[in-house]
Parts: C-alpha cells; sequence; structure tokens
C-alpha cells in the first residue's frame, strides 16, 4: 500500500507528494522516504545528502540555489515545523515552462513535499518563525557547481506572499538574468 499521493504540478516533472498518516489518539505515523512509492512520482536516484535547516523569522527568504551538470539535482523538500511558500523555477532551456515558476505551501499539518526535478532553482519564504526544512538530494553539495537566481529578479517575478523580511548575503548577490543565461543543461 503506498503512503504517498502524487499530484502533477504546472511545470514539466515538477510533483508535489501528500502522506498518508497514520493517527490515534497518541499522535501520527508518517513515511517520509520509500523508494518504491517515489518512483511513481519521478525519483529515481539514489539519496546523496540530506540536509536541515531552521528559519528563525517569518518572512524570511532563502533561495533560488540550483546546481550545474554534473552535480544537478533532484530534492524532495519536507517542512517539519511552521510553514514555508516552496518555490522552483524552471531552468531548463529546452522545456516549455522555462523560466516558469511555482510556489507550494509546504507545512506539516498540509503533509506536503515537493519533488522538484534536475535543472529546477529551488527556495522558499518563511511563513511562521522557526521553520524547520528537511532535504532529500540526489547528489552531494558541490560548491564549484553552484549557482542562483535572484530571488526577486523581474524575468521571474515570484510573488512571494508576505513582506520580506530577511535575505541572506549570499541570496541579495545573485545578478540579475540577462541575455547570456542559457539555463541549465542536464545529462
Amino acid at each position: 500500500m503506498s503512503m504517498l499521493k502524487k499530484t502533477e504540478l504546472p511545470l514539466q516533472n515538477l510533483m508535489l507528494v501528500e502522506r498518508n498518516h497514520l493517527s490515534d489518539e497518541r499522535g501520527f505515523f508518517a513515511r517520509l522516504f520509500c523508494a518504491n512509492d517515489l518512483k511513481i512520482a519521478g525519483w529515481t536516484k539514489p539519496i546523496q545528502q540530506i540536509n536541515f535547516s531552521k528559519t528563525k523569522y517569518k518572512g524570511s527568504i532563502r533561495g533560488m540555489h540550483f546546481q550545474n551538470d554534473p552535480f544537478a539535482e533532484m530534492k524532495m523538500v519536507t517542512c517539519l515545523h511552521g510553514s514555508v511558500f516552496d518555490v522552483a523555477i524552471d531552468l531548463r532551456p529546452d522545456s516549455e515552462t522555462f523560466l516558469h515558476w511555482h510556489g507550494e505551501i509546504l507545512s506539516l499539518d498540509n503533509k506536503r513535499s515537493l519533488i522538484i526535478p534536475e535543472g529546477f532553482a529551488h527556495g522558499f519564504q518563511a511563513l511562521d518563525d522557526d521553520c524547520e526544512l528537511l532535504y532529500f538530494h540526489s547528489e552531494p553539495y558541490d560548491q564549484l557547481s553552484e549557482g542562483g537566481i535572484l530571488f526577486n529578479d523581474k524575468k521571474i517575478d515570484i510573488a512571494w506572499p508576505i513582506e520580506i523580511t530577511e535575505v541572506s548575503k549570499r541570496d541579495t548577490s545573485h545578478k540579475p538574468l540577462n541575455s547570456s543565461f542559457k539555463g541549465v543543461i542536464c545529462k
């Protein structure tokens, strides 16, 4: 029996998965990762890295990050505490949705995770104080392969749902997209 329900989203290969929680008076049980269940949602690679983040302040933004080949990665993002507006941008130049973005609210209560394919940038805005996220990655982090899109790039025009309160120097240092940006090629 699958513990996950998948929903295809407007950007090609971007998937929303919802967990079935088994609940009783003690609380609940939920499966975070099962290779067999996630295969139907397009997750086909081994997990190479698991990251955890805590974002202290409501309105803070982290992102928009990606890795180039040979470290282009799939991510599965799950919110364990609080809620976030989680965003993916399609950076695949051959995609019909190149430079389009999609956002979903993730929280423990709504039992949702976002599966982000290779060739996408990812980031989020904290909708509560003290948000905690868990990330599964198909590739390890590689500093020489990392890239970023400016969180408020006019060409992408992400509609962040609440006032922006905090953004790191790293995330504000990304240059706006111009005609020289060719996207992320994934093999």
